[in-house]
């Protein structure tokens, strides 16, 4: 009679209640350790705790580009920690490849189907515990978002930002070539200069270099807890960022063993903090989008009024670009993200009892690391909180008669900006971008752009090349944009996004037209417009939705299951009830 196999039981130290277990352990998954034989793993690894390896890598993006490199790190390092590390990958799309294109509804669509992938790969495979990778925009939300839903110990990596390029003896980023477009069309530039610009402004692998939207959330990942202090700074082809790939791999095995989960360190108090950072240093907008979205993923109530109370205690200390000249390489070289955060804890503006994936507070690793002051660092873009750049944090949220439920704007130069006159209207971007391209903009003017919302564009296209091309003809503080879509994180001036109700599900914005007189207050937060509630009834009521864009396809299904944007434009439906 033969001998029957041994029944295989959880090694010593490996919890037999790991999601891993179902698929290495006993008689009936010998078929399943067979195909994980075939990928080179053995017994060893089944008796260790399973971590994905998310990875976003692509030639698609120099935000993406490397990531190979980065996850490998990562990787050898849950396998020396004890870990049996599983990499796959998602997709990702280049904002400022696909930035004023059709392609561009894509971006915050993207979002979605990262969260979707990862998490579908997590639970379909059992894994124990995720590094999550991130490089362009959407992936960091995309991958936190994801790692809350599945609420598996998880740490998240970014994959660092671009070395700034060089252009006549200053630091240049692809915000300045956006610019230039304009400055080009208004007869400022040569395109001689302009073509010299583009071959320098992006000198290798990383993300965009200023305090854009992927820096914005690589420093909020710190902040609100899923991602080591000092691990957004280091740039894309530094040294320092496998070590910080390698960190981040044995926390993960580290977060697994003691059962660190998002849902842990995930409260009101991390998203607060996250919001403090942001509007300390000059975030981007698309961080209130992607704060809303994570917390309604995480069942914590935060409503977008929060980032007005939020940006009224909390004053605005970093100059970096869009606002200013310098970027994430100038703030790694003083000390990184702990800096800022140091000081906002010691002017009580952070809750220091806020946990981390470490399984300290951010006060305890604020004083394990212990960054330096910003009262003793020579860093001319970095101002103390009682002598600070704005009194006020960066972003305002507007609301009135043309925004109920709210619109967004960061505020990067002027502090009390006011303005009314009447409105141009248009009724996409590329209209728009036609009429600033044709020079028809004037100091005083007001542009508004709509059906560009979640489910108008659908995906709520951001609009760099509109806002940069104002900038750039020298209107980035005297011409008001407004719409229902984004704008980039490389975005400055006097421009407002994100307003909701949006047109396609019958905002008033819808009702606009030409001529309407429209008040902007940022003081009062206000955004109106000079018709009272009956006509503007009137029009909504004669006003015909518009027929989507995309009736098949991906843009077809995810523009009819988004959200509102002042809900964070979710799709997950038990998100979107919150």
């Amino acid at each position: 009679m033969s001998q029957q196999p041994e029944q295989r039981s959880p090694a010593e130290g490996k919890p037999d209640d790991l999601p891993s277990n179902e698929v290495t352990e006993g008689v009936e998954r010998a078929p399943h350790r067979a195909m994980f034989r075939a990928m080179g793993y053995d017994d060893e690894d089944f008796d260790s705790p399973m971590i994905g390896v998310a990875n976003p890598a692509a030639d698609i993006t120099p935000c993406n580009v490397h990531l190979d490199d980065v996850a490998g790190s990562a990787y050898d390092a849950v396998d020396e920690a004890g870990g049996m590390p599983i990499e796959f990958g998602t997709i990702t799309i280049s904002d400022a490849i696909s930035m004023g294109t059709e392609g561009m509804k894509a971006s915050l669509i993207s979002r979605e189907v990262i969260a979707d992938s990862v998490e579908l790969v997590a639970f379909g495979e059992r894994m124990d515990g995720l590094v999550t990778i991130g490089g362009c925009d959407k992936n960091m939300p995309g991958m936190m978002m994801a790692a809350i839903r599945t609420d598996l110990p998880s740490v998240f990596l970014y994959g660092g930002s671009i070395m700034p390029g060089e252009h006549e003896g200053r630091e240049i980023t692809v915000q300045n070539l956006f610019e230039g477009v304009g400055a080009v069309a208004d007869g400022e530039m040569s395109r001689e200069e302009l073509d010299e610009m583009e071959r320098n402004a992006c000198p290798g692998a990383g993300s965009c270099g200023g305090m854009f939207t992927a820096n914005t959330m690589a420093s909020i990942s710190e902040t609100i807890g899923f991602a080591p202090l000092g691990s957004s700074s280091p740039l894309a082809e530094d040294e320092d960022r496998y070590e910080v790939a390698r960190e981040s791999g044995e926390l993960a095995v580290e977060a697994v063993e003691e059962r660190r989960k998002p849902s842990d360190f995930l409260t009101k108090e991390s998203f607060e903090n996250a919001i403090a950072l942001q509007v300390a240093v000059g975030g981007s907008t698309n961080a209130v989008l992607h704060l809303l979205a994570m917390a309604a993923e995480a069942g914590v109530d935060l409503d977008i009024e929060e980032f007005n109370e939020i940006s009224a205690r909390t004053p605005k200390i970093a100059d970096l670009q869009p606002g200013g000249e310098r970027v994430m390489k100038d703030l790694h070289e003083v000390g990184g993200v702990p800096v800022v955060l140091r000081e906002l804890l010691e002017a009580d503006l952070l809750h220091g009892d806020a946990l981390t994936v470490t399984g300290e507070t951010i006060a305890e690793g604020l004083e394990r690391i212990d960054p330096p002051a910003i009262e003793d660092l020579d860093a001319d873009f970095l101002n103390t909180v009682d002598e600070p750049i704005h009194e006020r944090g960066a972003i305002r949220i507007l609301t009135g008669n043309l925004a109920p439920d709210g619109a967004v704007i960061k505020i990067t130069g002027e502090d009390h900006l006011h303005h009314e006159g009447p409105v141009r209207i248009f009724e996409e971007e590329e209209n728009a971008m036609a009429y600033v391209q044709e020079g028809h903009v004037e100091s005083g003017d007001v542009i508004g752009i709509r059906n560009e919302g979640p489910q108008g564009g659908p995906g709520m296209r951001e609009m760099l090349g509109v806002t940069s091309a104002v900038a750039g003809q020298g209107h980035a503080e005297d011409v008001a944009l407004f719409t229902d879509g984004r704008f980039s994180g490389a975005t400055r001036g006097f421009s407002i996004g994100h307003v909701a109700p949006e047109a396609a599900v019958g905002g008033p914005i819808a009702a606009l037209e030409d001529g309407d007189t429209i008040t902007i207050d940022i003081d009062d937060h206000e955004l109106s417009v000079d018709l009272t509630d009956e006509e503007l009834e009137q029009r909504l009521e004669e006003h015909d939705l518009p027929e989507p864009n995309y009736t098949t396809g991906v843009l077809a299904k995810y523009g009819q299951m988004f959200g509102s944007a002042a809900n964070g434009a979710v799709t997950n439906p038990g998100a979107k009830d919150e």
